[in-house]
């Protein structure tokens, strides 16, 4: 464990995933980790001859880009402009594009199952791509601590990674059932031996959402970047992109032996490996480096993990000095009422502790400081 603060029924999912009798090694919890669905977010476990769906989650191929631009300034008006403009072009929370997307956008059907639930979601999914979505995904504007402006964005593969997600969770726990598994039904953690055709559609559909979040990050970056350039001018230009996810499954090879890696609310970092860990809406994001360390299965956590749920957040939180903490700090948020408050900075833990319990896992390359905030 990386995580000095977990909940306890986080540590019994841990420990459900440990006894688990195809659990390779141990289960690696992140300084993130919080209670999920069935395993905890910000766990990583290695598994022998199986995939487990719910140990990647419903928003498969969920994770992070981020793009450093030519900026080194920019003014509290000139982001309000653009933040209306992003607005326009990127449709937020439940809503959708009203025309599909160009077939060019999206990723290839060629390895996925004819039959599968990727083909019947395809046509919906061209609506979707270069959405948003909501809950604790957004956009961010932030200023580095290299003396660039950086661009942000936390979003997944919408309705097409649940549907895939919830079809093959229920098809393993019927399958399960019908093979006296040894697994409690009650943990959530149906499985599928990796030699089925039911792991094997799984695996490619999986891989195809992977596909289609990185596709539908790509889209919105790339229009927030024209928006930038609308507003801005000749002067900005995109100096790096940075993409990875955090809510997948993939073989790799740890220990000396060829295993299935779960990742779920984490991330890879493999040595020299570069990658993103956001904090909330009102502190840094840091731009990391990976350290290889063998015993994470090479793997860091994926932001700053809740510290409560989105209901307890609600109830419990002010209103007010929630807003205060963002307005104090000149940040451009997206806190306007009650409702709001399960994304406040409030609900999340502190980052600064997060990042000093995996300082073995990775090196910080740049702080990212908000400068204003799109939540879905």
């Amino acid at each position: 464990m990386w995580v000095s603060d977990i909940e306890e029924n986080a540590l019994a999912q841990a420990r459900n995933l440990a006894n688990l009798p195809f659990i390779f090694k141990h289960v690696a919890l992140m300084p993130d980790c919080h209670s999920g669905y069935g395993m905890p977010i910000g766990g990583v476990i290695a598994t022998k001859g199986v995939i487990i769906p719910n140990a990647v989650g419903v928003d498969i191929g969920c994770g992070m880009c981020a793009v450093k631009t030519s900026l080194n300034e920019i003014n509290t008006d000139v982001l309000k402009t653009i933040m209306s403009g992003i607005r326009e072009l990127v449709p937020l929370g439940f809503d959708h594009h009203k025309q599909a997307q160009e077939e060019s956008l999206m990723p290839s059907l060629e390895n996925v199952p004819e039959h599968g639930i990727v083909h019947r979601q395809y046509t919906a999914a061209k609506k979707q791509i270069g959405t948003l979505g909501g809950g604790n995904h957004f956009i961010e504007i932030q200023k580095g601590s290299d003396g660039h402006v950086w661009i942000m964005i936390h979003s997944g593969s919408r309705n097409i990674g649940l549907k895939v997600a919830e079809h093959y969770n229920k098809l393993a726990t019927h399958l399960n059932e019908r093979w006296h598994s040894s697994v409690d039904k009650k943990q959530d953690l149906a499985f599928l031996p990796i030699e089925t055709q039911q792991a094997k559609d799984y695996f490619a559909e999986m891989q195809y959402c992977v596909g289609f979040a990185f596709a539908n990050r790509r889209l919105m970056m790339e229009r927030i970047k024209s928006v930038f350039s609308s507003v801005i001018g000749e002067s900005f230009s995109a100096l790096e992109f940075i993409n990875i996810a955090h809510n997948y499954a993939r073989w790799e090879s740890h220990f000396g032996t060829n295993v299935i890696v779960h990742r779920k609310g984490a991330t890879s970092a493999r040595e020299g490996e570069v990658g993103i860990i956001p904090g909330s809406q009102g502190t840094k994001s840091y731009i990391v480096q990976g350290k290889g360390n063998t015993e994470s299965f090479q793997s860091c956590s994926h932001g700053a993990g809740r510290t409560m749920g989105r209901k307890q957040a609600q109830r419990e939180l002010v209103l007010e000095e929630e807003i205060e903490k963002l307005n104090s700090k000149g940040i451009v948020h997206s806190i306007r009422n009650i409702r709001d408050l399960d994304e406040a900075p409030g609900a999340y833990k502190n980052i600064d502790v997060v990042m000093e319990n995996q300082a073995d896992l990775v090196d910080i390359l740049v702080e990212l400081s908000p400068l204003a905030v799109i939540k879905g």
